[in-house]
């Protein structure tokens, strides 16, 4: 009888915890036996396919048809519904995200479409204050410190928009070499050409190599975190029209004097190049993962299924983007893109050399109905492997010399060599650069950009072996920075801004106890996050309560309209109380939880995944239980954090030996290690090459930044299957964007 009811018990906690409540709320629940788990039993119907599926979006199916004035906010927590055919809805991250930048007609009290792009970008900032996927734990100030010898850091300093990878152009140096040397304490993987292939998430040492090396776009970023179109250098004219189907048509016209560092001429087909490649099924199998750039991107057409001379797969052109002449281009964004608040970045096209993409010999055409590529970039090998798809992928992974020398770069340096060894990397000016949007070339001869260790970077610093140390953080680190400078008669100067983004504990949502919000919120509430953020800024900083920048125009606008965010005050009492009211009341053997040792909560056999079964601390000594047909998973943390990290160090205390952690039943498990293994841990995929194909870790510590005027976080909450590997940003399926079909 006791196990009848602790079953029943189970099942109403379970549903309890997705967000399910009892029947004076039945108006919000579609499916009362349904959990996000449960997701992989059913299939995923989408608009092109006529919604044939058991499930789909919230937004997929009724996004387009929303406006801001239909929302409905809880005064109390101020969390968002809509009713739609006498349903009530609650609204999630992925409808939240997409609304913000693809829904921004004014309606009702919103004037402006910048009033309704902040009114939704409220309401999302609620929403993920509310589910937590990640607990930021300090803001801090930045300061740069610098050689002297560097000149031009006063007159062009960086700021959250504008690092010193970016800022340098508009430097010189009065080295002997004309060179100087970046550190960063995130580790170059060398894969510098297209950071981001293979990965959900390149790191910033990678990206910042890229920033220096690809240049010449059609639309760049500026210093103040805006974008606009670069006429100085680039574009010689740019137009938009408006279709009668409701798509979009920007025509590009390029200046026809532009040339890649080898010399070359840069004409339209570099442009449309890496674009057209990336909706192939080369491409997809170059980066052994399904590639979804059309249906992303908006463009008009298909993704091209064809498959080499001769196939019936699918069509061969893409209609969406056209070659006009030789210096002209084109390319329509569908009517649901349109509308794109940040429209602006369709434009943002680089050029690459076509050989490298295209393999020797290989052209792009247009008929005039699309672009399309030449028969023999299809063509296969004896096992039926595309021989340009192992092109693709050494080109944008292989990290020798002999690889980054095979082909021409487009930005002001190029990369001479890289040291993998020690993560160094040299650059070199690139003479055929003509400029950035302002018409700078670059003026520095050589940078060498290395990877550094915070505590030693002061000493390889006053040794001459950094002229720069960016983004100085914490109270001992900035007091020794600001020190060294001050005492140094001019020797050395530095720079100061606020941070556009915080340190944070990182979850994966999808895996393990971490996937649940109560336990997110549980850990949220067992910190002191105030004064984590004081012990570990020395005072230079402070916290913050969700993915925000406080200079930025859309917090100030969601601010005067009366945002609402729980900020986790700490309490051991309240985190054993989210965590009670989710179900975490057991034992390993699934009687009830007395107050001692680890808390376990119960899952059903038909909802519990592989990965959660084989859930286990680091050292075995607790796993997932299996007791007559139900899975009783511990509550149990196993963190993944970098090191050497001030950071990681401050959370050994802060968390893993927090007593509020340990009065609510909870176990911190630590391992340590560089920042590339961490990153397949958390993508639980080898992008690096670590990943061991067991999951382990669902909390990791990192950081997150907002230096871009674009806010878009658009797919990247997604719940479609179909993009979720690719973008999901928090790998958080929000069980409110979840419409049953059936």
């Amino acid at each position: 009888m006791k196990k009848l009811v602790a079953l029943f018990l189970t099942l109403a906690m379970v549903l309890s915890m997705f967000g399910f409540a009892g029947a004076d709320e039945a108006a919000i629940v579609e499916s009362p036996e349904f959990t996000t788990m449960t997701l992989k039993n059913y299939t995923y119907g989408d608009k092109a396919n006529n919604f044939e599926g058991d499930y789909t979006s919230l937004y997929e199916k009724y996004g387009a048809t929303v406006t801001i004035a239909d929302v409905e906010e809880d005064e109390e927590t101020g969390l968002a519904y809509i009713t739609v055919d006498g349903e009530k809805h609650e609204l999630g991250l992925d409808f939240l995200t997409m609304a913000m930048v693809y829904n921004n007609t004014p309606a009702g009290d919103y004037a402006t479409e910048d009033d309704v792009y902040a009114a939704w970008w409220r309401l999302y900032i609620t929403r993920w204050n509310y589910l937590l996927p990640e607990v930021p734990l300090y803001s801090n100030e930045y300061y740069d410190l610098y050689n002297a010898q560097i000149k031009g850091v006063e007159e062009h300093p960086t700021n959250p928009f504008w690092n010193p990878a970016r800022a340098l152009l508009d430097w010189t140096s009065e080295k002997e070499d004309n060179s100087i040397i970046l550190g960063s304490s995130t580790e170059l993987s060398g894969q510098f050409r297209v950071p981001a292939f293979g990965k959900s998430s390149p790191g910033s040492s990678d990206n910042d190599v890229a920033a220096l090396t690809s240049g010449l776009a059609t639309v760049t970023n500026t210093k103040e975190g805006g974008y606009v179109w670069d006429e100085v250098t680039v574009v010689d004219s740019h137009e938009e029209t408006l279709n009668e189907d409701g798509s979009l048509t920007f025509t590009i016209k390029i200046k026809d004097d532009l040339k890649l560092s080898d010399g070359s001429p840069v004409t339209a087909k570099n442009y449309i190049v890496s674009s057209l490649v990336s909706t192939t099924p080369v491409y997809t199998q170059a980066a052994s993962r399904e590639t979804n750039a059309v249906s992303t991107l908006g463009w008009k057409g298909a993704y091209q299924l064809y498959t080499g001379p001769g196939s019936e797969a699918g069509v061969k052109e893409l209609a969406g983007i056209r070659l006009i002449d030789d210096y002209t281009f084109s390319y329509t964004v569908t009517a649901d893109y349109a509308n794109y608040f940040y429209k602006i970045t369709y434009g943002a096209f680089s050029p690459e050399p076509l050989a490298a993409w295209l393999g020797e010999g290989n052209d792009i055409f247009d008929d005039g109905n699309g672009c399309y590529l030449s028969d023999g970039f299809y063509a296969k090998d004896e096992e039926g492997n595309y021989i340009q798809a192992a092109n693709i992928k050494k080109l944008c992974t292989d990290i020798s010399d002999e690889n980054y020398a095979a082909y021409p770069w487009s930005g002001p340096y190029v990369v001479k060599s890289y040291d993998n060894t020690d993560s160094t990397a040299t650059l070199v000016k690139n003479e055929y650069y003509k400029g950035n949007y302002e018409g700078v070339v670059p003026q520095i001869g050589t940078i060498i950009y290395k990877k550094t260790v915070d505590a030693t970077q002061i000493e390889d610093f006053k040794a001459g072996g950094l002229d720069v140390i960016a983004a100085i953080t914490g109270g001992a680190a900035t007091d020794d920075a600001l020190k060294l400078a001050d005492e140094s008669e001019g020797k050395y100067v530095y720079t100061h801004y606020s941070r556009a983004g915080y340190g944070k504990l990182g979850f994966r949502c999808d895996y393990g106890p971490a996937q649940f919000r109560s336990v997110r919120a549980a850990i949220a509430l067992c910190m002191d996050r105030a004064q984590f953020a004081k012990d570990f800024t020395g005072g230079y900083g402070g916290v913050v309560d969700g993915p925000y920048y406080t200079g930025s125009w859309m917090y100030k606008a969601a601010m005067d309209q009366g945002m609402m965010l729980d900020s986790y005050a700490t309490s051991a009492d309240a985190a054993i109380e989210v965590l009670e009211e989710d179900g975490w009341v057991f034992n390993a053997d699934g009687t009830p939880y007395a107050g001692e040792g680890v808390r376990y909560k119960a899952i059903p056999a038909d909802v519990i995944n592989d990965n959660d079964k084989a859930y286990k601390s680091v050292d075995g000594a607790y796993k997932t239980e299996e007791v007559d047909g139900v899975y009783y998973m511990p509550l149990v943390i196993n963190w993944y954090g970098t090191t050497p990290n001030e950071f990681t160090d401050l959370l050994q205390t802060g968390f893993r030996e927090n007593d509020n952690v340990k009065k609510a039943g909870m176990v911190v498990y630590n391992t340590l290690g560089d920042f590339a293994p961490m990153l397949d841990e958390l993508y639980q995929q080898a992008a690096y090459g670590y990943y061991a194909g067991t999951p382990m870790y669902c909390a990791f510590n990192f950081a997150t930044g907002f230096n871009s005027a674009v806010y878009d976080y658009a797919f990247y909450m997604t719940i479609d299957p179909a993009v979720y590997d690719d973008y999901s940003n928090y790998y958080i399926k929000d069980y409110a964007d979840v419409l049953w079909l059936k």
